[in-house]
């Protein structure tokens, strides 16, 4: 999978908006709060459930991100390595996950409600 094809996934997320951050991550948010970080190393990072991110960790897949380990969220380092159809469903969870703390009137800012 390229950083391109991760970014048009990503941006077709309802209500989903990219910043570049920390100097120079790809940072895509939903209603101002992150569910996925392409970092400069060249892996992403995403929000997953408890039960993908156990199953994700102990199967090998993926590791627990640095700092963000304590909220269930997976690091990838080999982009290149990624399904592109399974990344789709990393990302469209990561972003119901985070969009599901929102507010309801951001939701319906966002079109989400």
């Amino acid at each position: 999978m390229t950083p391109q094809a991760l970014h048009a996934l990503a941006m077709a997320l309802p209500g989903a908006s990219h910043v570049v951050q920390w100097g120079g991550s790809d940072v895509y948010k939903v209603g101002g709060r992150i569910f996925a970080i392409r970092g400069l190393g060249g892996g992403v990072s995403f929000k997953a459930s408890d039960i993908a991110y156990a199953a994700m960790v102990e199967s090998g897949m993926a590791r627990p991100a640095p700092y963000l380990a304590r909220a269930k969220w997976l690091a990838m380092e080999d982009l290149d390595a990624i399904d592109p159809e399974d990344m789709k469903g990393w990302l469209a969870s990561a972003h119901s996950l985070v969009a599901a703390r929102l507010t309801r009137a951001q939701r319906k800012t966002l079109g989400l409600a």
